[in-house]
């Protein structure tokens, strides 16, 4: 029995220490499945951001203070693509494209193959800043039998509603500007647009 739970915490251990580092993770894995890395867990105020400077996710600061979103908590687990740049030059914003993941909340830093089904066009403070919707591409991993933009819309309707509304909303009314949903193909589109 004792040993048993030896290599039990071993290996608990060891799926921990291998987590892989956000850094280091490319837009596809090595098997060619598109990733996402997850900065904040699905209903936190806490806003993490991943800080290239200290190759890690940690709260973002605002005025020397954690930041914490003044709304209700985030809707689903959002985070970025890994290898792609809304580039300032063409009107992106300079940071990753972000994504939000609709399934159960996973830890902060958790990287996650996904299958992306729509995109919530906004612009904030002028730039664009298009939000991709996606869920985990295992099956078994979903909460929803969500697994096109179709589907979404008809199934899910208000499920779109609720991000929309949130992401319209929680920095403030008439903040952020709306501009459409477009379907998979569009998002698939815009991961190739703007990735490095």
């Amino acid at each position: 029995m004792f040993y048993k739970s030896v290599l039990c915490a071993c290996i608990i251990i060891g799926v921990f220490a291998c987590k892989p580092n956000p850094s280091s993770v490319s837009t596809k894995s090595a098997t060619g499945e598109l990733q996402a890395v997850i900065e904040i867990p699905a209903g936190t105020n806490l806003k993490y951001e991943w800080d290239t400077g200290a190759k890690k996710i940690a709260i973002d600061q605002e005025n020397g203070k954690d930041r914490i979103i003044d709304f209700l908590p985030y809707p689903a687990n959002y985070g970025f693509i890994p290898g792609t740049l809304l580039d300032e030059n063409k009107g992106g914003d300079g940071d990753a494209l972000d994504v939000f993941v609709l399934n159960a909340s996973v830890p902060s830093g958790t990287v996650i193959s996904i299958k992306p089904i729509a995109v919530l066009k906004i612009k904030d403070s002028g730039q664009l800043d298009s939000k991709i919707i996606a869920v985990p591409l295992n099956e078994a991993d979903r909460v929803m039998k969500l697994d096109k933009f179709s589907d979404f819309v008809t199934e899910y309707h208000m499920v779109q509603q609720i991000l929309q509304t949130w992401v319209l909303s929680y920095k403030g009314l008439g903040k952020t500007e709306f501009l459409g949903w477009e379907d998979e193909k569009a998002a698939e589109k815009l991961i190739e647009k703007w990735s490095e």
